[in-house]
């Protein structure tokens, strides 16, 4: 094995924490990181892609949406409210912390906007396809 795939691989394994970390903690992003670590598996290894999307988190969060096609509207109201829980309570927690509330809240509102009117909605008839 190369050092570019060993490379891809380790940055790939650190996406892949970062977003499993990122499903519990209001601060980071999960889907950038899943993302970077498809594409990362994918230039490290086939057989570790084909794993990777495989899976039931690729699968009912990003398969979609890497398609171009969008995200079904149950996937969205499901990161949508998780977020919010999370970051609610990181809001509460930082009650000493007035400028940590702003940003928490800034980051909340914009990934709000971004889902509500950045990502398609798939159609029902859409989802099939």
């Amino acid at each position: 094995m190369n050092v570019k795939k060993i490379l891809f691989l380790a940055v790939g394994c650190a996406a892949l924490a970062l977003g499993a970390v990122g499903t519990v903690l209001p601060i980071l992003p999960t889907v950038p990181f899943l993302l970077l670590a498809a594409c990362c598996f994918a230039r490290s290894s086939t057989r570790l892609h084909r794993w990777f999307t495989g899976t039931r988190l690729y699968k009912d969060n990003l398969e979609s949406y890497v398609q171009g096609k969008g995200m079904t509207r149950l996937a969205k109201i499901r990161i949508m409210v998780t977020v919010t829980v999370l970051m609610a309570i990181g809001f509460v927690m930082m009650d000493q912390v007035p400028v940590g509330r702003v940003v928490l809240a800034c980051v909340w509102a914009f990934h709000l906007l971004y889902f509500v009117f950045g990502v398609k909605t798939l159609r029902p008839e859409e989802q099939d396809v």
